[in-house]
């Protein structure tokens, strides 16, 4: 335990005594106070004579990066480093802050472990937050007062808020700034300029803080309606609806007309085609007809046009007999005996419960 506590004491002793043996060092040239946006990088130099041992980077007083002569920068976080440079005059050393925060705002401190041989500065982070006009473009009539709201949400600090119109400034007294306190720790700010507006505007509201190299700012138009113009545009207005109203009723009628057209010529072709259709059907059923005509005469053969019935015959080379008055039902009738001709023809007996009649007598020709 002795034995560390004088490993300890032994670099304290020897930077306790390098000024009484000549190897005195002071710093040249301090750091500068540096104000930036947040999540940029802030820069900071601290330049010491020759002979120097060790340089400390503090920030709000915490060691935040530690540079030995004889070893170089001994970097504890990614977000601090450094960056050195040798010249005849001395050492310099620069600090870089990364993605820096509101919270790294304060007192930023170069020290060369001497007695009364400290520098330091201040850095300021800033925030831009947003900035709007609820209205982008506004119609003002005639001798008409208009309020017209900027606001500015989340800065860090207040902004300071001013108005242009036309690229010219507008008096103070013409608008009202109010700022308040948000969360974590931003500031909002509304300005609310009150206008008679007696042409058309572009306004222009600027919001601007030291960390940022132009205003921020945001715009609106304000139209200026005269009541002479504002009513000539209104008979304008009502003529051009009118005339547009014509052309697309004429339009619509023509539209229309054609329509009609296209279905009275659509039907006149389908009634066309429906009858032309009907008259083939009728054309082919009637051939079908006569096919089928024609098929039954065949089955059944044609007429002989030459066939002379028995009975005719008969009576052109026999005389008529005189019907028989009525006789009992059962009788026979004898044989008479004719003249043959050159072909023998045999007549076949009839017996019949009824009254022998001439018409009644069905003749059968045997070939």
């Amino acid at each position: 335990m002795e034995r560390f506590q004088k490993l300890i004491l032994i670099p304290l002793i020897l930077t306790a005594s390098l000024p009484g043996l000549g190897f005195c060092y002071s710093i040249i040239n301090g750091p500068t106070n540096a104000t930036v946006l947040a999540g940029s990088e802030a820069r900071f130099n601290c330049t010491v004579s020759a002979g120097w041992v060790i340089l400390i980077w503090l920030s709000n007083g915490s060691p935040v990066l530690t540079v030995i002569n004889s070893q170089g920068a001994v970097e504890t976080s990614d977000r601090f480093t450094s960056q050195n440079y040798t010249s005849s005059n001395g050492f310099t050393s620069e600090l870089i802050i990364h993605n820096t925060q509101l919270s790294d705002s304060g007192k930023i401190q170069c020290s060369i472990q001497q007695a009364s041989e400290s520098s330091f500065a201040f850095l300021s982070v800033q925030v831009n937050g947003s900035l709007c006009i609820k209205n982008s473009t506004l119609t003002v009539n005639e001798n008409k007062t208009v309020e017209i709201v900027c606001e500015a949400l989340g800065w860090a600090p207040a902004p300071d808020i001013t108005w242009m119109t036309n690229d010219s400034f507008i008096d103070k007294s013409r608008y009202v700034t109010q700022q308040s306190q948000g969360s974590n720790d931003l500031h909002n700010a509304l300005s609310i300029l009150t206008l008679t507006p007696v042409d058309t505007e572009i306004l222009t509201c600027l919001a601007d803080i030291e960390a940022l190299p132009y205003p921020q700012n945001a715009t609106v138009t304000v139209i200026f309606v005269n009541s002479t113009i504002e009513n000539d545009y209104r008979e304008d207005s009502r003529s051009t609806w009118i005339i547009v109203l014509a052309v697309v009723l004429s339009l619509v009628g023509i539209i229309l007309l054609i329509v009609i057209i296209a279905v009275v010529v659509r039907c006149c072709c389908l009634k066309k085609r429906g009858s032309t259709y009907q008259n083939e059907i009728r054309k082919v059923s009637a051939e079908k007809k006569k096919d089928g005509n024609l098929e039954n005469r065949q089955r059944c053969g044609s007429e002989n046009q030459g066939y002379i019935p028995e009975e005719l015959r008969n009576t052109e080379q026999f005389p008529r007999i005189a019907p028989l008055p009525p006789m009992s039902s059962k009788f026979t009738v004898p044989a008479v005996d004719l003249p043959t001709s050159s072909v023998s023809k045999v007549q076949p007996q009839r017996h019949t419960d009824d009254p022998i009649s001439p018409k009644k007598i069905r003749n059968l020709t045997i070939v």
